[in-house]
């Protein structure tokens, strides 16, 4: 089998989950969060110096994690749908891997037809206000997605295993992966953009270079 992994946030949607959650709670959370994401995603900052604290800001309760579950879908990529049924088309089997929060893609990748979810599990208590998150997953770390890319490797063993993400974790799986696949429709990282071997705009191009 074959298997590409696809990141979720500025990727197979234009939005960034933690900075929607962030919104819900007003101007001054959501920029300060949007600040420490940036930073992040930029190489900057540790993910696992950022990762609690913006919980800890934010708090996101169960009914704002739906909401935000549909922006996903609101703002998809325009051509993630054809890409994935041209990917399965030709043999791939579809994995998502995120440094995002797993209740609130699981609408998305429900509606791309993906079943493997790799990213961060929030908890709620009973009335639906914040719990907490799965500290322990590999996603909240630096070097927590290649070690995610490593695990589907034994799972699976595929042919070939390819990445497509816009942040430093993705670009982090480079050395892991047969092909790794710079995206920059939402967000054009430099050193993304300077050290993936292959950089797209859109995910229809995705499909030529992997079968090239």
């Amino acid at each position: 089998m074959k298997l590409i992994i696809f990141d979720c946030d500025s990727t197979l949607s234009a939005i960034e989950g933690i900075d929607e959650l962030a919104r819900d709670q007003g101007t001054e959370v959501f920029n300060e969060v949007e600040n420490l994401t940036n930073a992040a995603m930029n190489g900057e900052v540790p993910i696992d110096e950022i990762f609690t604290r913006r919980l800890d800001i934010i708090r996101p309760n169960l009914a704002t994690a739906k909401n935000v579950g549909q922006l996903y879908i609101d703002h998809i990529e325009p051509t993630a749908i054809t890409t994935m049924a041209k990917l399965r088309a030709e043999g791939w089997s579809i994995v998502i891997i995120s440094g995002g929060f797993t209740q609130v893609i699981e609408p998305l990748a429900a509606h791309l037809g993906i079943e493997r979810i790799e990213a961060v599990p929030l908890r709620f208590n009973g009335d639906g206000s914040y719990a907490g998150f799965d500290v322990d997953a590999p996603p909240t770390r630096n070097g927590g997605k290649p070690e995610i890319v490593l695990q589907l490797k034994k799972e699976y063993r595929p042919s070939q295993i390819v990445m497509v993400g816009d942040g430093i974790s993705d670009l982090e799986t480079q050395s892991v992966v047969d092909t790794f696949i710079g995206f920059g429709r939402y967000a054009e990282r430099e050193r993304v953009l300077t050290e993936a071997k292959h950089f797209v705009h859109s995910l229809d191009e995705i499909p030529a270079i992997i079968t090239a």
